[in-house]
């Protein structure tokens, strides 16, 4: 069974820094992509940057220059570097990995991030 564990949410002003975290944990295969989602009120979930196993990365485009995707393989946690944070950057941030294999997505609980003065 896969586990993924987030940390390294908060309240932050505008123009400042976060650092997300997520530790995977269980039968996890070498080739993965492994990647964030933020979902606000009232909005759906969308993508925020992925990055694989190989180390390709994607951004959304709303957060290119400002948020960087960084992996460990060998520990299996990605990190989200999050700068010059806007309050359209509240939401609720949430960890996926996605095997390169038959079978489902796996999610985090999820770590809130509010962006407020």
């Amino acid at each position: 069974q896969v586990q993924l564990v987030e940390s390294g949410g908060g309240l932050v002003q505008p123009g400042g820094s976060l650092r997300l975290s997520c530790a995977a944990s269980g039968s996890i295969l070498r080739l993965n992509t492994m990647g964030w989602y933020r979902q606000a009120p009232g909005r759906e979930r969308e993508l925020v940057a992925t990055g694989t196993s190989g180390g390709s990365t994607n951004y959304a485009n709303f957060v290119k220059g400002r948020f960087t995707i960084s992996r460990d393989n060998a520990k299996n946690t990605v990190y989200l570097q999050m700068n010059n944070l806007k309050p359209e950057d509240t939401a609720d941030y949430y960890c996926n990995l996605r095997l390169w294999a038959p079978g489902p997505d796996y999610w985090g609980q999820g770590t809130q991030v509010t962006v407020s003065s």
